[in-house]
């Protein structure tokens, strides 16, 4: 591989999978590692097969499944963990195992209780162990931001002896500083002595918000695999967000001379499907991917990118996969052409698929004259890209305003069964939850309430969000439509589904 060629890691179904309320089903987990394939990426890591029969059955049906990409899995240092992810992986094309061990001083003295001997030797068994199964082995030095760099080269050393052919420098706690972390990677490229016979690896954590400056820190130092997730979700503040590596790397490649195997154009559907299946939104000021990334509102902004776009927008906003052109679909439109349009935003639907998108889009189209593409991937969410569905929303009816009581009537299809619900609130939301939670005789709180609009105009979709609390299980709930009533209960039900799906 040519030495400036970036590979492309991503662990949004393993790391990003580990951040609070997430919780992703088998078909889930496929339709994000397709589309992982389409975007371009190197490396899956599909998850921890030892953690759970579930999620052992997702790593393999992955490996099974995506043929054009590598597909890992994590494991301890020991057998067992190991034993289990080959068994997982093993059908895959050139499956990499990916296992693990800590090696900082606080790591070892109150987590491992071991000394640095002692994790030396485990660290080398490790990767020797596996591979009898694979060459294609990773080892990652758990908090090597704060691990002794000497000690650290000895164990780099040592395991590239036994076998590793990718080794990992994880600021696990999003302890590091650009230059401090930069300083950190030319050190261990310097004085590792086989160090050429591995590629070099970082796994940088948000918690200070430094982990795409820490990346590019590591790459300009020697770093030649970046892992990352997509709109950097994961345990804590996050990742580094794939999107912002990749396009730092495009926007700027006079200052970072060097390539990756991304397609670009599928950015911001990647970002959308990701979203909606974890059901963690985008923040609107979220680089790249966010909605007010590619917004002006300044009147001298406006001005200038009517002139020359690259006034204010040093990057357009075609090349991540996003249009400012008007769709030009309506109620008149047919199926065809409603499916030209998806192909061409990236989304590759079933006839079935299409079939239910198409329904939604009509009756869409009956509320609105024309259909924004952000429309329609806010159906293709709302239809295709959900959990099963426990409860569904039949029939709602609000009654409100000035010197009326707020009254909500709710239908819901509980497995199949229509029950109907009425109850009063303060607002005809608080009204609609209220007939919701009463139905479900849901115990759970509700910790966050937003609403944004998808596109311009009074007629515009609204996106709801609620976060909601069930003991100790925190669950996201997203929904979309034209009236923000109907929304927001859609929402709701969302997130009591996942509910549902997690118990």
């Amino acid at each position: 591989m040519e030495n400036n060629r970036i590979i492309i890691f991503d662990t949004t179904l393993r790391d990003g999978e580990q951040s609070p309320g997430v919780s992703l089903n088998m078909e889930d987990k496929i339709q994000i590692g397709r589309q992982l394939e389409k975007l371009g990426v190197d490396v899956l890591e599909a998850g921890f097969p030892v953690a759970s029969p579930g999620d052992f059955k997702g790593v393999q049906l992955l490996a099974t499944e995506l043929k054009n990409l590598q597909v890992t899995a994590l494991a301890r240092a020991t057998k067992k963990d190991i034993d289990t992810a080959w068994e997982a992986i093993k059908k895959g094309a050139n499956p990499r195992i990916h296992t693990f061990l800590a090696t900082s001083d606080i790591h070892l003295k109150y987590k491992l209780r071991k000394t640095r001997e002692e994790v030396l030797e485990m660290a080398a068994e490790a990767v020797k162990y596996a591979s009898g199964y694979t060459s294609n082995i990773e080892f990652s030095a758990e908090d090597a931001s704060r691990t002794d760099l000497d000690f650290l080269c000895k164990v780099f050393e040592k395991v590239i002896d036994a076998g590793a052919t990718t080794v990992n420098f994880p600021d696990t706690v999003g302890y590091a500083i650009p230059w401090d972390f930069g300083r950190m990677v030319r050190y261990i490229m310097e004085n590792t002595p086989n160090i050429h016979k591995a590629v070099l690896s970082v796994h940088c954590h948000n918690d200070l918000g430094l982990a795409t400056a820490n990346v590019l820190s590591a790459v300009k130092e020697g770093a030649r695999q970046v892992e990352c997730t997509v709109n950097g979700i994961g345990e804590r503040a996050g990742n580094t967000a794939m999107e912002e590596v990749v396009m730092a790397i495009r926007t700027r490649h006079d200052c970072l001379p060097y390539e990756t195997g991304i397609n670009t154009r599928h950015i911001s559907s990647t970002s959308r499907m990701v979203s909606t299946l974890t059901g963690m939104p985008v923040q609107p000021n979220k680089a790249i991917v966010g909605a007010n990334a590619f917004a002006h509102e300044s009147g001298i902004h406006q001005d200038g990118v009517l002139k020359e776009r690259t006034t204010y927008e040093i990057m357009d906003p075609k090349d991540i996969g996003l249009s400012h052109g008007r769709l030009v679909l309506g109620k008149h439109s047919g199926r065809h052409a409603m499916k030209a349009k998806l192909e061409e935003m990236g989304y590759d639907l079933s006839e079935q698929e299409i079939d239910r998108v198409f329904i939604r889009f009509k009756a869409l189209a009956d509320k609105k004259k024309e259909i924004f593409p952000e429309d329609l991937e806010a159906i293709v969410a709302e239809e295709i890209l959900r959990i099963p569905e426990t409860y569904k929303l039949t029939y709602l009816h609000v009654a409100g305003g000035s010197g009326i009581r707020p009254t909500a009537t709710v239908g819901i299809a509980i497995e199949g069964e229509e029950r109907i619900g009425v109850s009063i609130g303060a607002g005809p939301i608080d009204a609609a939850f209220k007939a919701v939670a009463k139905l479900i005789e849901t115990k759970s709180k509700l910790l966050r309430f937003t609403v944004n609009s998808i596109t311009g105009g009074t007629d515009a979709q609204g996106e709801v969000t609620v976060r909601l609390q069930e003991g100790d299980r925190v669950v996201i709930g997203q929904g979309a439509d034209p009236d923000i009533i109907t929304a927001s209960v859609r929402a709701y039900l969302n997130a009591l589904n996942r509910l549902a799906y997690k118990k």
